[in-house]
């Protein structure tokens, strides 16, 4: 009994532990430049495995999960749209539902491109790097299935100048639409019309 006490019981306990760690959190390296200034190419960060086991993704996080291109890839993006919404790039801006999202806080620059509006499918998400313009994402015609999400980014921890939580600046349309009408009315009030 005293065997099983000191010796088994505390194996048992540490086994438990790491498999409770082992499914609830991963470490990842970021490999490329698509998430600047976000995240850094070389940086490990410490992904939630289970931020999404009681809730679903929300626009704005920042995602690792499995390529839909490539199995044995896994990518690191920010979610955009959600199932059912509409996005569209045009005039160096990303419309969902025909609201203009105010990004100049977390990206490296404007799209540089365009995309015809494309209604994203039920358990998909539409996923854009911050790097808007050296990102392989899913303006490039694909969207990630939710069954291929691994978790959400949760902190860097090396190199140790980088360390600290991932921001992940969330958003909803309504407050887009309400910070688009500020900017109008003090562009109004600074530079009013002849």
């Amino acid at each position: 009994m005293k065997f099983f006490r000191d010796i088994v019981v505390p194996i048992l306990a540490g086994l438990a532990i790491f498999a409770l760690f082992q499914a609830t959190i991963g470490s990842f390296k970021v490999y490329g430049s698509s998430m600047l200034p976000t995240i850094e190419e070389g940086e490990y960060i410490m992904v939630s495995k289970a931020a999404y086991f009681f809730g679903e993704p929300h626009r704005g996080d920042i995602i690792v999960f499995i390529s839909p291109q490539d199995p044995k890839s896994d990518l690191i993006k920010r979610i955009i749209a959600l199932p059912g919404d509409t996005v569209e790039i045009k005039d160096n801006t990303v419309f969902v539902n025909g609201t203009a999202l105010a990004e100049s806080s977390y990206t490296l620059e404007s799209p540089h491109y365009i995309m015809l509006p494309e209604e994203i499918p039920a358990a998909h998400y539409f996923v854009l790097g911050d790097n808007r313009n050296n990102s392989s994402d899913s303006h490039r015609g694909w969207t990630v299935p939710r069954g291929n999400i691994v978790g959400k980014s949760w902190i860097t921890y090396w190199p140790p100048y980088r360390w600290g939580p991932i921001k992940h600046h969330m958003f909803n349309l309504a407050t887009q639409v309400t910070e688009a009408i500020k900017s109008t009315l003090a562009m109004t009030t600074i530079c009013p019309t002849r």
